[in-house]
């Protein structure tokens, strides 16, 4: 056997050449002009930048507006009306139609919502269609639109049927009072039945407002004790004239500076 004879030299790269690779590489940003950049510094340093500006218009808005505080929360409070934050304004008012709420709260706390999540969850695997026209996916674009509606809808309704001013009453800062408890006046509170919807230390609830630093004369609070203001009906003081001093001086002594 000669030397060299009866042998191959078999050759195989899976490195392309220079010029398979050049011809692979994207085209120079330069041959799009207006049209497209590099992700990195150009575009990422724009997004950063219209975000700070949103950030410190964000703090700005915080530092003027501050967020509005209530009265610490009291679990025993069964008259206050909670108010979610806006986000959730839509489904709080669901929550007030007839079949949405009581023996069907579950239709509308999960049946509703569930069914319009599971929907968006599922929107790409039921509408894969190549188009992105609107007017061409009316399925999808409808529900959609009716989707936001919705929620629009519900999101006003829930603003605007909403009662503030109670909601104020409710939420107003009160300063501590201490309650001197063997006041005559608080034992006239007391057996008039006074403390079942005003709360022991005075403190309001179940609809009915705090007594402390109310800044009402004597006279006042015993022409409310006697017809009534609001919820309050009228005639529900049942003592004498003397019990009625009492009280109202109690009353309208407590938080007086």
């Amino acid at each position: 056997m000669h030397k060299g004879k009866g042998m191959k030299f078999v050759g195989d790269s899976r490195v392309l050449a220079p010029e398979a690779r050049k011809k692979m590489l994207p085209k120079d940003y330069s041959e799009y002009p207006g049209k497209t950049e590099a992700f990195w510094p150009n575009f990422l340093l724009k997004e950063w930048m219209v975000g700070a500006v949103f950030l410190v218009g964000f703090l700005c808005l915080t530092i003027a507006h501050p967020a509005p505080l209530e009265r610490i929360a009291d679990p025993t409070d069964t008259g206050y009306i909670p108010l979610p934050d806006w986000y959730f304004l839509f489904l709080y008012q669901l929550l007030k139609y007839s079949y949405a709420s009581g023996p069907y709260t579950v239709i509308g706390a999960l049946v509703i919502p569930g069914l319009a999540f599971g929907g968006l969850l599922l929107a790409p695997f039921l509408d894969n269609g190549p188009e992105r026209r609107p007017f061409r996916r009316p399925v999808a674009t409808g529900m959609m639109l009716l989707a936001l509606a919705a929620t629009v809808f519900l999101t006003w309704q829930s603003v605007a049927t909403h009662d503030w001013a109670a909601a104020e009453r409710q939420g107003k800062i009160v300063a501590k009072v201490e309650i001197d408890k063997s006041n005559p006046g608080y034992e006239v509170f007391k057996s008039q039945g006074c403390i079942n919807c005003h709360g022991e230390n005075l403190q309001g609830g179940a609809g009915a407002p705090a007594l402390t630093a109310t800044g009402l004369k004597p006279e006042e609070i015993a022409n409310i004790a006697k017809n009534g203001k609001g919820a309050m009906p009228k005639g529900i003081f049942k003592g004498n004239d003397k019990q009625l001093k009492q009280l109202t001086e109690f009353i309208s002594g407590l938080g007086e500076k």
